[in-house]
């Protein structure tokens, strides 16, 4: 697929002409290239949002609906083939892909039907003749910002609240992985969504991610990035007070108490730590375990963890790819060696797979590091990759003590065979999000996002809609018309 920009209802180069080839992860080859648009794009295309704002503000919530579920039906009429090519651009296997797309195209849809629920309310007023009327309006002009790990999926998480709140918008798709969400847009396209309501620019952070924040134009920011874009973001975006909602990285804690089933939490802590090779926000970063079971659950994730067969994955029964590129390699080994260095055990994996099916790619066996002491970058930073840290702890309190000790609050998990008493745990923890015996905290109808560093605001559920919609409210003194 070779992508261009997408402004005004028209796909065109970008300004600059400057282009990206997009390699496949698995296999260095090329998969396609995109534009890549600059920051005069970036003005280009807050004009024609600007433009379109009112049209679609002012459209009925039925046929915004309407259009919604078109896009809907078009990607899921679409979805082998935009699977094949997520896999290819970004390495997840194609099962995986059609689950992230799957998930999207349910977000699209549910947004559609929320838009149509949006309503004011009478309130009370201070004395007889008042009447206090409060009203809900699209925020206006909004920019997405949407990371490479899982692009389509969180596409949808940035685009379908803000097109059924009647807002407009720009997104900077991932410059490593735009060209699914090209199809995507394309599905858009098809079903009728006029020309400006949505512009989608792939590019860079350091030009069009800063631009789009610095921007005049653009009333609201959403984006799904580390920390430091975050930051950056918060400080571009002071000039004209943007709304924010900003969904930041993690450093997952995965806590098993002492009356845990061992083999069921490690196999559950397998999946979250090395599904899409770890390149989760939610991924396990930290396994907190009760001393008494410590042995047993080890030795039940490196049976896991040993179990995990890599390959391509657009390869039939291939449930684990590559990383995204050389640099998340890096990183992971960077990690590793620390964890060592500080004491750490290497049980299983943390080395490059041999072999002709990987020498060209950027494959990388899941490693397990028990022993691991606070202080190490796996236990304080996200490796983002397949790293899973192991930490025996005394007990309830000594976990939960640890689990809040860093400055991140995106997602936790707690295994327990007594319910009240994980209940009790994940009550405690510092987090947006705690999965009790189980491995996922996401849901397409309760809110997402993180406390402390990981972030502000929250998406999915009602709270994502209601974060693009300003209140207004009217007050009225009635006369008294009576004869």
């Amino acid at each position: 697929m070779n992508r261009k920009l997408y402004i005004d209802g028209k796909w065109q180069d970008s300004l600059s002409g400057e282009t990206a080839v997009i390699l496949d992860p698995a296999t260095s080859d090329p998969v396609g290239t995109s534009a890549i648009a600059s920051a005069a794009d970036v003005d280009k295309a807050v004009e024609a949002a600007t433009r379109a704002f009112p049209l679609w503000a002012s459209m009925h919530t039925d046929k915004r609906a309407q259009i919604m579920h078109r896009a809907a039906d078009l990607i899921a009429e679409r979805i082998d083939a935009i699977a094949e090519l997520l896999t290819r651009e970004q390495g997840k296997p194609v099962p995986d892909s059609k689950k992230e797309i799957a998930f999207g195209i349910e977000v699209i849809r549910y947004y559609a039907e929320e838009g149509r629920r949006v309503h004011g309310s009478l309130r009370p007023g201070s004395r007889a003749d008042i009447r206090n009327i409060v009203t809900s309006h699209p925020v206006g002009v909004v920019a997405g910002i949407v990371p490479w790990n899982y692009p389509v999926d969180l596409y949808a998480w940035k685009v379908a609240p803000v097109l059924a709140a009647g807002c407009v918008l720009i997104v900077k798709p991932p410059h490593e992985t735009p060209l699914a969400i090209g199809m995507v847009v394309k599905c858009f396209e098809e079903a009728g969504l006029p020309a400006g309501v949505l512009n989608d620019i792939p590019g860079t952070g350091p030009e069009v991610g800063a631009a789009l924040s610095a921007h005049n134009g653009i009333h609201m920011i959403t984006a799904t990035a580390s920390v430091p874009a975050g930051q950056a973001i918060m400080r571009a975006s002071a000039g004209n007070l943007k709304r924010l909602s900003l969904e930041l990285g993690g450093q997952c804690p995965f806590v098993v108490l002492d009356d845990a089933d061992p083999v069921e939490a490690a196999a559950a802590a397998a999946r979250r730590s090395f599904s899409n090779m770890g390149q989760i926000c939610i991924a396990v970063n930290r396994i907190l375990v009760s001393k008494g079971i410590h042995a047993r659950f080890v030795e039940a994730l490196v049976e896991e963890t040993r179990k995990i067969q890599l390959g391509h994955g657009v390869n039939p029964g291939v449930l684990y790819g590559p990383v995204l590129n050389e640099g998340v390699r890096t990183r992971v080994k960077r990690h590793i060696d620390d964890a060592v260095t500080r004491g750490g055990k290497l049980l299983t994996g943390g080395s490059v797979p041999k072999g002709e099916a990987f020498d060209k790619g950027f494959f990388f066996q899941p490693a397990i590091v028990d022993e691991v002491p606070d202080g190490a970058l796996a236990t304080t930073e996200e490796t983002f990759g397949p790293l899973a840290a192991v930490r025996a702890v005394a007990d309830d309190r000594e976990a939960i003590r640890i689990a809040n000790a860093l400055p991140f609050g995106l997602a936790a998990y707690v295994y327990s065979g007594d319910l009240e008493r994980g209940w009790g745990v994940a009550e405690q923890i510092e987090a947006g999000a705690v999965g009790v015996n189980v491995n996922d905290t996401s849901e397409l109808q309760a809110p997402f996002g993180g406390w402390k560093m990981s972030g502000v605001g929250r998406e999915l559920g009602p709270e994502g809609l209601d974060a693009f919609l300003e209140k207004k409210h009217i007050k009225l003194r009635l006369r008294d018309r009576l004869r």
